[in-house]
């Protein structure tokens, strides 16, 4: 079993050879891939040192499976390369999610839909697997009709870049901006690229992926994402209504039996999802479970995850894991 992580020294890269560490997933030989300027760099990888190579000698090894976690424009230049020769792609870029002919996968909810044949798999949006991981049992036994979504992003979901720009802005640094403005005692209301339409990038990946994933273009999805100074995990509001009837007391019972989902919903003892305990653990933790007053069939909850974790690396292990 050969491995290549492309995209190996950025944030998601290492946090996917923890992943695999602590997964002990098996392998014979494993490639660590990164641009030209990181090209020679030695990594430590359990008790065993690796010289970071390039893509071009990287296809040439033939690996089993490709984690690319390089952003879109790698992904489109060498995802197809790969597939080429063999090489089972998983894209953690944008590239692939919305491509009628690549699936996008969250292994606990469609993981079954894979077959040997699919050679470039799509990993969903950070924010959206968190989602879609709540939605999924929920559709399944209520049918959603309509969800609002706000979300409130760390900044690890922009990269280092934006690491630096908050501890600049506390030590009172000067230093590259990842923002238009300071993210530091601030909240603002723009993930990635604004569209025609008014919406970000982000939200309308959360429109459309939700969709995908859930094989369900009836269900609609509206979203506000909002980049927050948390340096890691996601968490969302969202208000989810349905065709039928619930009782919230069945809600927590079908999401606690759910795979991979933790409830944490004890308000006698204040206790609720948050990023700070999030952080390094792979489950999506919803909390704040109550009907909606205002709103017939309605639900509200809080969800959070690690978005470098369950929202990045580890659901792409997780499919790699799913194929072999």
């Amino acid at each position: 079993m050969k491995i290549a992580l492309v995209g190996a020294t950025g944030m998601v890269g290492q946090e996917m050879m923890k992943v695999l560490a602590e997964r002990q997933v098996r392998f014979d030989e494993l490639l660590l891939v990164a641009s030209e300027k990181s090209v020679g760099k030695k990594i430590n990888f359990l008790n065993k040192t690796y010289t970071v190579i390039g893509l071009d000698n990287a296809l040439k090894a033939q690996p089993d499976f490709a984690i690319f976690s390089a952003g879109g424009s790698t992904s489109l230049a060498w995802a197809e390369k790969f597939a080429a020769v063999g090489t089972t792609v998983i894209d953690n870029s944008s590239a692939w999610r919305m491509d009628a002919s690549k699936k996008l996968i969250v292994p606990e909810i469609n993981g079954n839909a894979l077959k040997p044949t699919d050679k470039i798999i799509a990993n969903p949006n950070c924010s959206t697997i968190q989602l879609v991981m709540v939605l999924k049992p929920l559709h399944d036994k209520y049918r959603i009709k309509r969800v609002v979504v706000s979300t409130y992003q760390s900044i690890s979901g922009t990269g280092v870049k934006a690491i630096n720009q908050l501890n600049n802005e506390r030590n009172g640094s000067p230093g590259e901006m990842a923002y238009p403005y300071p993210i530091d005692k601030n909240c603002l209301p723009h993930c990635d690229d604004f569209l025609d339409n008014g919406y970000t990038k982000e939200e309308m990946k959360l429109t459309n992926e939700t969709k995908k994933i859930l094989a369900d273009d009836k269900v609609e999805v509206t979203a506000t994402a909002v980049r927050v100074p948390v340096e890691g995990g996601h968490s969302e509001s969202v208000n989810i209504e349905f065709a039928n009837e619930f009782n919230t007391s069945d809600v927590r019972k079908l999401l606690a039996n759910t795979p991979g989902i933790t409830v944490q919903d004890f308000n006698e003892t204040n206790t609720y999802p948050m990023p700070r305990f999030a952080r390094g653990k792979d489950d999506v933790f919803v909390g704040r479970i109550r009907r909606d007053l205002s709103q017939i069939n309605t639900l509200n909850c809080w969800i959070v995850a690690d978005n470098l974790r369950k929202g990045a690396a580890t659901n792409a292990v997780q499919i790699m894991e799913h194929l072999q």
